[in-house]
């Protein structure tokens, strides 16, 4: 069907009846846009309205669907080929419709996928429900355009799909240090663990200022056996910290980076070297006894004493300031009294096992605290 000579012949015979596209289209119930559209060729008139449009030009439908006159002695001859072009177009014409559901409903799919991410909290269930829902309506219409393997090919599309977007989660989890959104299994204790068919989310102190995520690809860890402290051990673990170590506490950008990295830094402090007595002064903005809930101020204090007499050679006192207390200690006070200090300068390992482990033992830290700090009530 050569819409170009249909949409010429109809401009011709609507010229020919002395009408505007306006006029023609208030008699056929369209706009005068859509003349211009059928007249130019890009469309054909609805089937609804093939009859009025050659009544009211006073054309034969014959002559309508071949775009152009017909005399007596071709009409059989025409009228076959009408016929045909009107089915082929009446095809045509569902075709174009089933494609625009099929991607009106791929189009919601998506639209699903992306409030999923964009809107929903990655935290909520909904989030990995509606995007899994997303993906089904999205491979649902895509189906629908498929003429042979659609089950083998949608299922891939679904697979593939989905295992991209369980890739973006996990790239999201690592490098945003956030809870995974597919998980089939949440677990709430001392610590959240988050089970993805294949790794493990363990989120540590939650909504603290020390949270913290460890993402167990390996699947080494559990519950009991993943490494835990009651400080962010990404921020102020050895593996992290030990760049700070230096022979001479006199690098003032260097033990500021250190204190920052430490546990209390969270309440802001400002600090002040003694280079002469080789001694270090911190001012915390913060109230010792009523930031002390589970002796965390007292094993911030043991951790960031033997973690700065070990990172830092030549330092020979600490002096840690609060708004109601002094606490104070000496290199020598930690050598004499921090059970096995010199393993825990050794390496990472024995740092882990002598320091910070030992930091979720409420006894130790009792026993210990006051052999290695002298306290001053102001």
């Amino acid at each position: 069907m050569d819409t170009k000579r249909i949409g010429k012949f109809i401009s011709e015979n609507r010229k020919r009846k002395g009408l505007t596209q306006e006029q023609l289209g208030e008699l056929l119930g369209v706009t005068n846009k859509t003349i211009s559209r059928w007249e130019n060729g890009n469309y054909m008139p609805d089937l609804s309205l093939l009859v009025p449009l050659s009544e009211t030009l006073d054309i034969s439908l014959n002559e309508l669907l071949n775009g152009k006159y017909i005399t007596e002695d071709k009409i059989m001859e025409t009228t076959e080929k009408s016929l045909k072009n009107t089915i082929n177009y009446s095809k045509n014409m569902l075709v174009q419709e089933k494609r625009k559901i099929s991607i009106g409903i791929m189009i919601f799919g998506a639209f699903l996928c992306f409030a999923a991410f964009a809107i929903l909290d990655k935290e909520s269930s909904w989030c990995c429900i509606y995007s899994i829902l997303g993906i089904i309506v999205f491979v649902y219409g895509l189906s629908k355009e498929l003429k042979r393997n659609r089950l083998l090919i949608s299922s891939g599309v679904f697979v593939a799909i989905l295992c991209g977007f369980m890739l973006m989660d996990y790239v999201g989890v690592i490098t945003s240090h956030r809870p995974p959104i597919y998980v089939y299994m949440i677990k709430t204790s001392n610590v959240t663990t988050y089970y993805n068919p294949f790794y493990n989310v363990y989120r540590i102190n939650k909504n603290t200022p020390n949270e913290y995520y460890i993402v167990d690809s390996a699947k080494k860890y559990t519950e009991d056996t993943v490494p835990t402290t009651v400080f962010n051990r990404p921020l102020s673990g050895i593996h992290n910290i030990k760049k700070y170590k230096n022979p001479y506490i006199g690098n003032n950008s260097n033990v500021g980076n250190l204190l920052n990295s430490l546990p209390l830094h969270e309440y802001g402090y400002v600090f002040q070297i003694d280079s002469k007595n080789q001694g270090l002064t911190v001012n915390y903005n913060a109230t010792d006894w009523y930031h002390n809930e589970e002796l965390y101020i007292n094993k911030s204090l043991i951790y960031n004493s033997v973690s700065i007499f070990s990172l830092i050679d030549n330092v020979q006192s600490i002096q840690y300031n609060f708004s109601g207390s002094t606490y104070t200690t000496t290199r020598k006070m930690i050598e004499e009294n921090y059970p096995h200090f010199e393993k825990v300068k050794e390496n990472e390992k024995n740092f882990n096992k002598y320091l910070e482990n030992k930091m979720n033992d409420d006894e130790f830290t009792r026993s210990i605290f006051n052999k290695i700090f002298v306290k001053k009530v102001l």
